[in-house]
């Protein structure tokens, strides 16, 4: 039996016109025959070896039921040199004719060599094609434009203009999804309530879909494309283009580039710096804020950690002389527990009644909330940081465009000597470092202000829940929620505890 092979990719599809139809209907006048079995494989790159059409071809090569092989081009067996030996090398074995429509193929030293070289140049082709669509794409995202779809929930594509723009209905669950977890409420607890609350009331995804995951709910919490900032270039996926068409343990993983080689687009935003960066903060603690419920509600659980051995304290019921008492301890009796903790217990009512009162100090009395929060002249302290950050950045890219400038001035064949060159650059190069740690520094300390001024909105707004509610109207889960939204964490020593607010 004759059999006829036949791939084309998408993007060969469009920029060259190879049709699986023209393919078929040359190699059928090759064949001089209707009695043919074609093996065709859509949509598939020729850098990938194990494709379901010519897997199947080998297989039927192997087993003797074909005579002869009919292609259009040694690139359609592949599109590396490689894997084309190796095809050829197969079925020639068996002692099956191949045939190319484009050009005859000789078993001669002769015919060998062509037959390399065709596949050396196709495999270059390949490359050169790979590498310009890569600068290409670069280079649009460089002047600002979002390369494709990205789905990102709560944006839609602006193909035309090649950017993202706001979904106003997805953008208020946006909104929606970073008030549950970072408001006072009762509503859900922690990122897996927010994913159930969400399907509960129809919610659809980005994809349609009408379940919400709490991992698709943590995503969207930590995607800073919410803030404005949106990276193309981050992801390298090289390797990965014939991922499913391999066993899980052979797949090539995604990687991150290094920093400066991603691209940033600017985008709308939808969300504010602060409350991004609060959210970040409560994920990081929120296994230990929102685990599991036990049999045993306990108002701090997820909170506290002992002052002098560093282990996390939990709420746990024991008997003291015969009677039932509720402690929280940093014992760990875990099997391989790190630190077994230096055994430190407080009874849960008195830890509770003491934080509480706290709290209630800072939410009944104004004073206490600025006392607690507000550092003077911190607005102020912002904008003077704001306006360095703008020095700086502006510093740095004269010492950038000067680098540049000098080695132009050098290839130009300038009355410049080489150890001249090395020394100014060397120079230029010590400045740029120095301007950048001055600039990182400054922006964390920017950072830190921002914080701590949005410490001090975190606490009006649990005042304002607190008063809306009424102090006598309270519940256990109105408690529990209100402290969450103030304190970071509480450290316990022996003789005294430290609540640190956010």
């Amino acid at each position: 039996m004759i059999a006829i092979y036949a791939r084309v990719s998408t993007e060969e599809q469009v920029k060259k016109g190879f049709s699986l139809e023209d393919q078929i209907k040359e190699c059928r006048k090759k064949a001089k025959t209707d009695e043919v079995m074609e093996y065709v494989d859509r949509g598939v790159s020729g850098e990938i070896l194990d494709r379901h059409a010519l897997t199947k071809l080998r297989n039927d090569v192997k087993e003797g039921l074909i005579t002869k092989v009919i292609c259009l081009d040694p690139d359609r067996l592949s599109r590396k040199l490689m894997n084309q030996l190796i095809i050829t090398d197969e079925i020639e074995k068996r002692g099956v004719q191949l045939v190319f429509v484009n050009g005859e193929y000789t078993k001669t030293p002769e015919g060998n060599l062509f037959y390399s070289m065709r596949g050396a140049i196709a495999e270059f082709e390949k490359a050169k094609i790979n590498e310009r669509m890569s600068r290409g794409r670069k280079e649009k995202a460089r002047q600002g434009k979002v390369l494709r779809n990205f789905q990102i929930y709560g944006y839609d594509y602006d193909k035309e203009h090649g950017k993202i723009v706001i979904n106003e209905e997805e953008a208020k669950v946006v909104h929606l999804i970073f008030d549950l977890f970072t408001q006072p409420n009762t509503m859900v607890e922690g990122i897996n309530g927010i994913a159930k609350y969400l399907t509960s009331k129809g919610i659809p995804t980005k994809r349609g879909a009408k379940v919400w995951h709490r991992q698709v709910v943590r995503q969207l919490l930590m995607n800073r494309v919410y803030t404005g900032e949106f990276y193309q270039n981050r992801w390298n996926t090289e390797g990965m283009l014939g991922n499913k068409y391999k066993f899980k343990e052979d797949r090539v993983p995604m990687t991150v580039r290094p920093k400066e080689e991603w691209i940033r687009i600017e985008c709308p935003s939808i969300i504010e710096e602060q409350i991004f960066e609060h959210a970040q903060t409560l994920l990081t603690e929120s296994r230990r804020r929102w685990a599991k419920k036990s049999k045993n509600e306990y108002l701090l659980s997820g909170l506290l950690r002992c002052g002098d051995c560093n282990n996390t304290m939990v709420g746990v019921k024991t008997k003291n002389w015969g009677q039932t008492v509720f402690i929280y301890t940093d014992k760990k009796n875990t099997s391989g527990a790190k630190n077994p903790g230096c055994g430190r217990k407080v009874y849960v009512p008195k830890l509770d009644e003491e934080v509480w009162e706290t709290i209630l100090e800072w939410l009944n009395t104004p004073e206490e909330i600025a006392a607690a929060t507000e550092r003077e002249g911190e607005e102020k302290s912002v904008h003077f940081e704001e306006i360095e950050i703008d020095r700086l950045q502006s510093e740095i890219k004269k010492v950038k465009t000067g680098k540049k400038r000098l080695l132009a001035l050098f290839t130009q064949g300038l009355d410049l000597s080489e150890e001249e060159v090395k020394q100014s650059l060397k120079e230029l190069k010590e400045k740029e470092k120095r301007l950048q740690k001055d600039l990182d520094e400054l922006g964390a300390k920017k950072k830190s202000s921002e914080q701590h001024i949005y410490g001090k909105k975190l606490l009006e707004e649990a005042a304002e829940f607190y008063f809306s509610k009424g102090k006598e109207e309270l519940s256990f889960e109105d408690k529990k929620s209100l402290i969450r939204h103030v304190v970071k964490e509480i450290r316990i020593y022996k003789d005294s505890i430290q609540i640190y607010t956010f």
